[in-house]
């Protein structure tokens, strides 16, 4: 029975410490998960357990382990000498734990590292003026109109709207190619 209760607080703490890391649930606290699920352990000893959780889920969290390499992480953790390491008890509820919750884990990362406003759309169109249409021969190019749709999740999306002559469309099409570049010297680097 203690094996069980053991095994309860446990996942409750794995919980807990992802509600506050990844899913920003401000209620939750590390007094409270003391409290509520290890009254009996000194302040010492929950404090290093906690820390140690928490290590360890980041570890997990941040290499988006799939099975085999949890299996891999969690073997090396329970061979470690010392304070170090995990139980076997400790090792199956982190599985367990990583096994129902990665998913959620892995989305609640990529929304808090994604940058706001984002785009979500582009459109473009290109205008040719005439000089009749305007009275001024000088000014009778190509126009492009581009509209940029910005928004933040779980709000309503902003309009930006650019009109570019033909050297402003050049100039950002350099500077986009920059950008490739760097990014391409980035990825082959890898």
């Amino acid at each position: 029975m203690a094996e069980v209760d053991a095994a309860k607080s446990l996942s409750g703490l794995l919980n807990g410490i992802a509600q506050k890391v990844y899913y920003n649930n401000s209620e939750i606290t590390e007094e409270l998960l003391k409290t509520e699920l290890y009254p009996e352990l000194p302040q010492e000893e929950f404090k290093a357990l906690h820390e140690k959780m928490k290590g360890l889920l980041k570890s997990i969290a941040t290499a988006d382990m799939d099975h085999a390499q949890l299996e891999a992480f969690l073997t090396a953790q329970t061979k470690k000498q010392g304070g170090g390491g995990v139980s076997a008890e400790q090792a199956a509820a982190l599985s367990r734990f990583w096994k129902s919750q990665r998913t959620r884990v892995r989305d609640s990362l990529l929304a808090q590292s994604r940058w706001e406003p984002s785009l979500r759309g582009l459109s473009w169109r290109v205008d040719l003026q005439t000089a009749t249409s305007r009275g001024d021969a000088a000014h009778s190019g190509p126009v492009a109109l581009m509209e940029l749709e910005l928004g933040r999740a779980g709000q309503d999306s902003e309009f930006v709207c650019l009109e570019c002559d033909e050297a402003q469309i050049n100039q950002v099409l350099k500077r986009m190619a920059d950008i490739q570049e760097s990014i391409d010297r980035i990825v082959h680097r890898t």
